[in-house]
């Protein structure tokens, strides 16, 4: 138990990192500490709703695909890795909708889009839902008001290592997953 919370406390944060960076840009527009409260919130429902939705996919199909499901979620955590890591080189850091009714949730639903995936690795392999989408969602609320804040007082402190370092980490558990090493 304590080896799976670690585990799914690090992924959290991991998952956390690109609406942290994301938020760092956005809270440089100045927004006020109410619209920072509603973003962050927005963020952290939709890494409760992503992740939850690919559990549920994920443990329907662990119960027909076995060793394939942990290949499969190992390998989904590598290229969700991997594509935070080459996003993190993207030159484009200026947001396109402010953060406001329909660009709201086109922002939410796009940061927590790996976690989508990272549930439906961790589905696959049987993790426990609530535990998970609870801290994705907790941490993922978080790191986005942190973010804000951050940008808001400091500027650009932190930019898009926080997504590479983040993808790193991905990439390191599904490794993990797929040789049973570390």
């Amino acid at each position: 138990m304590s080896g799976e919370l670690i585990t799914v406390a690090v992924m959290a944060v991991a998952l956390s990192m690109d609406a942290f960076s994301i938020a760092v840009g956005l809270g440089l527009f100045g927004m006020r500490y109410r619209r920072i409260a509603a973003v962050g919130t927005s963020v952290g429902f939709f890494h409760i709703l992503m992740p939850l939705c690919g559990l549920v996919i994920g443990k329907m199909l662990s119960q027909y695909l076995g060793v394939i499901a942990i290949f499969t979620g190992g390998s989904g955590l590598i290229i969700i890795g991997l594509q935070m890591i080459v996003s993190s080189f993207s030159k484009d850091e200026s947001p396109i909708f402010s953060p406001r009714g329909i660009g709201l949730f086109i922002f939410s639903l796009s940061v927590s889009m790996d976690s989508f995936a990272a549930g439906l690795s961790l589905g696959m392999l049987g993790a426990q839902t609530w535990l998970t989408v609870g801290s994705f969602g907790i941490v993922s609320a978080v790191f986005t008001w942190a973010g804000l804040i951050l940008g808001k007082k400091a500027g650009h402190l932190v930019g898009s290592s926080g997504e590479w370092i983040g993808g790193l980490v991905l990439i390191a558990f599904g490794v993990k997953m797929i040789t049973g090493v570390f």
